[in-house]
């Protein structure tokens, strides 16, 4: 019974690795960057054909869950309506939330019955992000900067990084540099926790694909304070490393010749 099962897992792990196959462009990237403009194609099926940072994370970390769909949660919704307020003007006027005390409430509890589980930001929620919006714009330097003329919101970008094919959306294009804005639970630890959420792999990609330093843009959620992150060669060269990882992961677990089953991963780390 037990060999039935390892057998049976096997074939499903060997069936959804034939399934995240990625994208070989044969003949350039055709109408590929028209795609990826919208958020259906970039994060839908089609999308999915290409590596990002995301991917990164998770090949590193947990290989058994690469290309899963997460579950959408506070953290997520919250940055998706902090990005649209600054880029994306007329969907952020219509982001959806509920005017309840807490998810605790039977109002909370019945409106998330009615949508089939679907997450829903709290009304005092996006007014804290709203805060946040209104905070990073009323610097000039900052302001000044993310709109500047000629800069490009949410542009996709893709290319072939070490034989594979990545995937990015710039929040804002500019002329020197690629502007990433982020949020963070306490900015004076930015610089460490940056590492911890792979930002420095993210830093690596989107420089390779759009071919201008990023830049990252953070205000502090509890003391609205700013700061600007210029990501240095050393500091690349980590975000790079975490790639060739990655990619090896997926070699290993998901390639055209995979070496071993996915349901075999461990993580083993000396300890000193």
């Amino acid at each position: 019974m037990r060999l039935l099962k390892k057998l049976r897992q096997r074939l499903v792990n060997k069936l959804k690795a034939s399934s995240m196959k990625l994208y070989k462009p044969t003949k350039g990237w055709g109408n590929t960057l028209e795609r990826l403009v919208d958020d259906n194609e970039y994060y839908g099926e089609f999308g999915k054909q290409f590596l990002s940072q995301s991917d990164i994370k998770a090949l590193i970390s947990n290989p058994k869950t690469f290309k899963e769909d997460r579950a959408d949660n506070k953290a997520f919704a919250s940055g998706r309506y902090f990005h649209q307020a600054f880029l994306e003007p007329d969907k952020a006027k219509v982001f959806p939330t509920l005017d309840v005390a807490s998810r605790n409430t039977k109002a909370y509890r019945e409106w998330k019955e009615e949508n089939d589980g679907e997450f829903i930001l709290l009304t005092k929620e996006k007014e804290e992000t709203d805060e946040m919006v209104k905070a990073m714009k009323m610097n000039f330097e900052f302001y000044d900067k993310i709109y500047a003329d000629g800069n490009k919101f949410e542009v996709p970008g893709v290319a072939m990084i070490k034989g594979f094919p990545f995937k990015g959306k710039a929040d804002i294009l500019c002329d020197d540099c690629v502007i990433d804005l982020k949020t963070s639970a306490n900015i004076q630890d930015f610089k460490w926790t940056a590492r911890k959420y792979n930002y420095d792999a993210q830093a690596y990609i989107y420089q390779y694909i759009f071919g201008k330093p990023l830049k990252f843009y953070v205000i502090d959620k509890a003391t609205h304070v700013l700061g600007r992150f210029n990501p240095k060669d050393s500091w690349l060269r980590g975000g790079e490393m975490k790639v060739e990882k990655a990619l090896a992961m997926y070699m290993k677990y998901y390639g055209d010749n995979p070496t071993d089953d996915v349901a075999n991963f461990i993580i083993e780390e000396d300890l000193d």
